[in-house]
Order: C-alpha cells, then sequence, then structure tokens
C-alpha cells in the first residue's frame, strides 16, 4: 500500500492498517519550506519523515527522521535521566529503524528506568509522532508488510489514539495564528506588564522556560504534557504579546532587536509583505516596491506567511485571495483577531473582478483590493495611500 496524503489521508490509513490487523512499518515522507524575513527569496527545504511500527493492527512504537535521540532524551529529563553512552555505541544506535527504542530497552535491562516509565515514554513519542501526521496536508506514504519490531514492551489500539489525537489537532488549529508550530521558541518580550499582571511564581516559571532557547515541544517533553496543554498555557501571554514565538534561527536575530530597539526605531523603514502562491507576482511586488525604499518580504506559502508575520511585524500585507491550505479570507480573518494586526491594511490580491469577491474580502476585514494584472504606478499608489496617510497613522496609535 502506498499513495500520496492528497489521495488518502493519513486518518483512514491507519484506520485501513487497523482493520486489515496489518504487521510492519508505514512510512511517511513530507517536504518543509522555512524562509527567514532576512534571506531574501531564497527557501530552505526539509525532509521530514516518520516511520510507525504495527503488530496486527497496533502500535508498537512511532518515531521520527531524527536519529539522535534527541527527544527520547528530552523526555527522559522528565524522570532526571541523562543519556550516557560512548561514540561507538552512538553510531551503532543511529543506524538503526528506530534507535529510541533500542536505548530504552538498554535502560530496561539496566533497570535505569522501570517498564511503566517505558510505556509512558512510548506513548508520549507515539502520540507526539500522531500529531504531527495528522497536522499534515502533503506528503506520501509506503506501508510494507514485514516481521513485527521486537521484543515488544506495549501495544497500542489505533481507534482511541486517533480520537483523542483529531480533537487536539482541532483545538490546535484554533491557535493559529498566534500560535503555529510546536517547533516554536517563547521568549519573554514584555517583563513589566507580566510582573504587573500576574503572579510571581507564574512569571518566575515564564522566565525559566519561556528562555527562546527552549521550544514548545521540549517543554511539552520535560514536562510529560500534551504539546496543546502546554499551547494553550502560554496562548494568553502570547496573544498579550507579553511572549512571542520565533524559530530557532530567529531567535538570535530577534535578541538583538529587542537590545537595539530604540535604533530601530530611529531607522525604521515602512515594511511590507506580499503573500502569494505566485512566485511571479511575489518577485514583482518585492521589486518594485524595495525600489521604492520599502522593507519588503514576500512568501509564496501561507502557513510559512503566517509564520513570519509576526517575526516582520509588516506596516502593510498584501494577500492573495486564492491559495491552496490557507486562502487568503481566511488569513485577513485570522489577522484580524490578533491585537497587533487588527489596524494594520490588509491588500487582498486577486484575478477576480467579481462584486461578491469583494463584498467577502470586505467582511473578513480586508482594508482594499487590487485586481491582477496590475502596473507598477497602480501598486505604488495603493501603498503610498495607505502607509502615508495621517489618518491611519493615528489609527495605528490608538
Amino acid at each position: 500500500m502506498q499513495g500520496n496524503l492528497y489521495e488518502i489521508d493519513i486518518r483512514s490509513i491507519l484506520q485501513l492498517i487497523e482493520l486489515g490487523q496489518r504487521t510492519g512499518q508505514l512510512f511517511v515522507e513530507a517536504h518543509s519550506f522555512h524562509k527567514h524575513p532576512q534571506a531574501g527569496r531564497n527557501q530552505n527545504r526539509k525532509n521530514l519523515s516518520w516511520i510507525i511500527f504495527f503488530v496486527n493492527g497496533q502500535i508498537i512504537y512511532a518515531v521520527n527522521g531524527d536519529r539522535t535521540l534527541s527527544r527520547l532524551s528530552d523526555y527522559l529529563h522528565h524522570y532526571q535521566v541523562k543519556l550516557q553512552f560512548d561514540e561507538e555505541q552512538r553510531v551503532c544506535l543511529e543506524t538503526l529503524n528506530a534507535p529510541e527504542y533500542a536505548y530504552l530497552w538498554t535502560l530496561l535491562e539496566q533497570n535505569i528506568i522501570n517498564p511503566t516509565q517505558a510505556r509512558s515514554i512510548i506513548y508520549s513519542l507515539v502520540h507526539e509522532t500522531l500529531f504531527d501526521l495528522l497536522n499534515l496536508q502533503q506528503g506520501s506514504f509506503v506501508f510494507e508488510v514485514g516481521s513485527a519490531l521486537t521484543p515488544q514492551l506495549t501495544t497500542l489500539e489505533v481507534a482511541p489514539l486517533l480520537t483523542k489525537i483529531v480533537k487536539q489537532v482541532q483545538q490546535w488549529k484554533q491557535l493559529y495564528p498566534h500560535i503555529q508550530s510546536p517547533e516554536q521558541f517563547p521568549m519573554l518580550t514584555d517583563i513589566v506588564n507580566l510582573r504587573s499582571s500576574l503572579p510571581e511564581v507564574t512569571v518566575n516559571k515564564l522566565q525559566h522556560w519561556a528562555d527562546g532557547k527552549t521550544s514548545l515541544r521540549q517543554l511539552a517533553r520535560h514536562l510529560n504534557r500534551s504539546i496543546l496543554i502546554v499551547a494553550q498555557a502560554i496562548y494568553p501571554y502570547v496573544q498579550q504579546g507579553w511572549v512571542h514565538l520565533v524559530y530557532s534561527n530567529t531567535t538570535e536575530l530577534l535578541t538583538n532587536q529587542q537590545d537595539n530597539a530604540f535604533s530601530l526605531q530611529q531607522n525604521h523603514k515602512q515594511r511590507i509583505l506580499c503573500i502569494d502562491d505566485a512566485l511571479s507576482i511575489c518577485t514583482n511586488i518585492e521589486a518594485i516596491l524595495k525600489t521604492q525604499g520599502y522593507e519588503a518580504i514576500a512568501v509564496t506559502n501561507p502557513l510559512e506567511a503566517l509564520s513570519l508575520v509576526f517575526e516582520f511585524q509588516p506596516d502593510l500585507i498584501f494577500c492573495d485571495i486564492a491559495m491552496p491550505q490557507l486562502n487568503g479570507y481566511e488569513i485577513c480573518a485570522m489577522l484580524r483577531h490578533s491585537q497587533s494586526f487588527r489596524n494594520i491594511p490588509i491588500i487582498m490580491l486577486t484575478a477576480k473582478e467579481g462584486f461578491f469577491d469583494r463584498i467577502r474580502a470586505t467582511m473578513v476585514g480586508s482594508t482594499d483590493y487590487l485586481t491582477k494584472p496590475f502596473g507598477h504606478t497602480e501598486l505604488v499608489i495603493l501603498v503610498e495611500k495607505y502607509l502615508n496617510n495621517s489618518g491611519y497613522e493615528v489609527i495605528k496609535q490608538t
């Protein structure tokens, strides 16, 4: 059994394996593109992979493509256990399909952890893997029938896991656009308001965890909690702007920005973000606006754009309506629910000139509408209308 995730979703694949009482391994592969605001139009492609091991339709274990044992180390942190092996053992483990599983059994045999703890770790690792897979919208899969992973410490039924995790995925999506990925790193950005609004013990906990060095996923592992519970706990502080969520390659950048905040304000160029799945449109808008002295970036992936918008803090956004995964209406509505982007101009881009498209764009909070194709002068006039308008500046400051 093999195919693409746009033909059949992960949930259905898992249900088929369970119903068929299959024994073997499910391999899933996907690609992620990340573009940093300071990196121009270049995008870094990252291959992501997962393996789920089955016996008679039940899950024995699940692993992601990271063979460094880092996630097992995070889970062992909760039990105050550290990974200890020499270089030869490390190389040997990392050649296995399930190095974590092998090392977990080593810890059991040495009585460093007990079976209850090992089962809890396995459950958490499987839960984490399924959570990621159920969030996937594209990729490929292969199920290979084969012998079961041995020895077996526990088996997990698919149906109850799916029921629980599907609900969590739905709740997770409600945290957009403030929280988009378990791999984001929380950083304190407004300690003054935190101290004036929260008990000292809460502030101390936030200072300990929201250090810009520990991701939401690592927090969940260290605390032995689901990623959803951790995200929901930090969500109010992110919503207030007291905590920002960034990616690992932007932590240093944002720290430097905070240290030099006054200097940045004095030399601030007006920032414009363009979200459009057509690379030619992105390239055109970015080139035109840069020649006019604006700081402009363009993103072709709408999900990546949501993660960048809070880092880039644009003064104006161009957003295409017709895009995969998230359309322009959804993005606009999400941003309007954020206090940070409630009033900034959002201009919808579309190839259509339909009356109802304009009405719907207005209903979700768009500021204006630009029909493609458009000219250099038309684009610049529209930008200057909103960025150099004193009335808008007054609204933005309130």
